[in-house]
């Protein structure tokens, strides 16, 4: 299986919000928040309502992860200007404790009404939208990725901010993580030239 990548076309990224916009106004603000939040899938979806109704900053506690020993930690980020407005509308009628991002369907085993989307269908979402924009290496992850790859992009000076962020330990595995690594070699390699000019 190949390592999933940030999405890097930015007016790819216009379009997909353009057309979840139309489409399904919550899967439009999943996928806004996630690549303008850095946040994982698994603490987007288990936000709620209230953390984020008239709020500039949201606090969390990041989950832990199984390969992580690390303590779950208190984080804080902001919501973007971007999608503010769409985010406030998107709340409006719903309760305080109500999921932020509520799958619409009963759970078969239990029966509950109102949990969380799961990350199946999180990634159906960001599978199918990969195909119809024609993205390859495109999950759950690329969301995050995608944040990552231009906050890098925008300034450089950003990485210290990413290696805390995605908690990584060393500049190459951030650079790997958010795709600059490979871009980087890819450039390399179209420069590389053994033919003769002239």
């Amino acid at each position: 299986m190949n390592e999933v990548q940030p999405i890097r076309d930015k007016k790819i990224i216009i379009q997909i919000q353009n057309y979840l916009k139309v489409t399904s106004f919550r899967n439009y603000i999943f996928f806004s928040m996630g690549i303008l939040s850095g946040l994982r899938v698994s603490d987007l979806l288990q936000l709620k309502v209230g953390s984020v109704r008239e709020q500039a900053h949201i606090n969390y506690v990041a989950e832990k992860t199984k390969n992580r020993k690390k303590k779950r930690k208190r984080k804080k980020f902001i919501i973007h200007p971007d999608i503010y407005d769409d985010l406030m509308i998107y709340i409006k009628d719903k309760d305080d404790d109500a999921y932020l991002f509520a799958s619409r369907q009963r759970k078969k085993l239990t029966g509950a009404v109102g949990e969380p989307i799961d990350r199946v269908t999180a990634y159906k979402m960001i599978s199918g939208l990969g195909k119809r924009y024609g993205l390859t290496d495109i999950g759950v992850h690329s969301l995050r990725k995608t944040w990552g790859y231009h906050l890098y992009l925008d300034d450089p000076h950003n990485l210290a901010l990413l290696m805390d962020m995605f908690g990584h330990e060393d500049m190459t595995t951030t650079l790997l993580y958010i795709g600059i690594t490979q871009d980087s070699m890819d450039e390399a390699i179209r420069r590389l030239s053994f033919t003769q000019s002239g």
